[in-house]
């Protein structure tokens, strides 16, 4: 194997209820249901999944749901439009934190 993540165990997912069918099959109903068009369409929600798979930084949900964007007729600029957007949430998150360190810094520093 050439790296940690092996592309071929994505194909393998659906075996995750080998050890616990129940919860398994629990999960993929509730993902079905998830995935499945309602208020969002489901291009809005695997655009939604693309850029939180950058957030978490899951290669199989990158792999996935770049695959499935483009099925479902997303471009490749929605694609990556989409990540910025989890992007500037992710950089954002982290900066307001720093509002934190500050508050703290001014205390330590009176």
């Amino acid at each position: 194997m050439s790296s940690y993540y092996n592309p071929a165990d994505l194909a393998k997912f659906g075996s995750i209820g080998e050890w616990q069918k129940n919860l398994a099959d629990k999960f993929f109903s509730y993902y079905g249901d998830v995935f499945a068009a309602g208020a969002l369409t489901e291009r809005e929600k695997s655009l939604i999944a693309l850029a939180v798979a950058h957030t978490v930084q899951c290669p199989y949900c990158i792999d996935a749901y770049t695959t499935d964007s483009l099925q479902k007729g997303a471009t490749e600029e929605a694609m990556m439009e989409a990540v910025h957007v989890a992007a500037a949430i992710r950089s954002g998150a982290t900066l307001v934190h720093s509002v934190m360190m500050m508050n703290k810094a001014k205390e330590v520093l009176m």
